[in-house]
């Protein structure tokens, strides 16, 4: 009878161990599955611009930018909109300020809408998901670099889309 209890503990803190593993791996899981697909709006990650010469298509690209509340910082894009070639790498900035009198630690999080326009949308540089330490009064340009996908006129689920924004999201980091 003892040993089928302590048998049934060992499997409980074993469970939990394991679930506890499977939740610190759920965030970074599923930021890689949905950069891969362009789930719920979130953009591919490319190393280069796009493979091929850009097309006569183009879409409106327009740039969103927010601050959680817990974050003392101005925050917005330097540019409201852009007409983007199809296959062209583009560059666009945003420009962020601390407003405290403290240094502060910010982590942008991003996403497309509409949704499924993300899995077309490929970002060559960007600032999103690396901290960004910022002095007191500091004010920084952060540049992002993209191409959308000319197949985004040829699916039948995307091709009437003509405008796609790109939202960051601002939140408090680590100190």
């Amino acid at each position: 009878m003892r040993r089928a209890k302590t048998l049934t503990v060992a499997l409980s803190l074993v469970a939990v161990v394991a679930m506890g593993g499977l939740v610190a791996a759920s965030v970074p899981l599923y930021r890689l599955f949905c950069e891969v697909t362009g789930l719920g709006g979130t953009t591919r990650q490319a190393e280069a611009g796009a493979p091929w010469p850009p097309s006569d298509a183009m879409v409106t690209v327009r740039f969103d930018a927010n601050v959680n509340g817990k974050l003392p910082w101005r925050f917005q894009p330097d540019q409201p909109q852009m007409r983007v070639r199809l296959g062209e790498t583009v560059l666009a900035s945003y420009t962020a300020e601390n407003l405290s009198a403290e240094p502060i630690t910010g982590t942008a999080t991003y996403n497309v809408t509409p949704a499924k326009a993300g899995q077309f949308f490929n970002k060559v540089e960007c600032f999103c998901f690396t901290e960004q330490r910022l002095a007191p009064g500091q004010t920084v340009h952060m540049p992002v670099a993209f191409w959308v996908d000319p197949a985004l006129v040829v699916d039948p689920d995307t091709n009437e889309v003509g405008t796609i924004t790109l939202s960051y999201t601002f939140f408090r980091g680590s100190p």
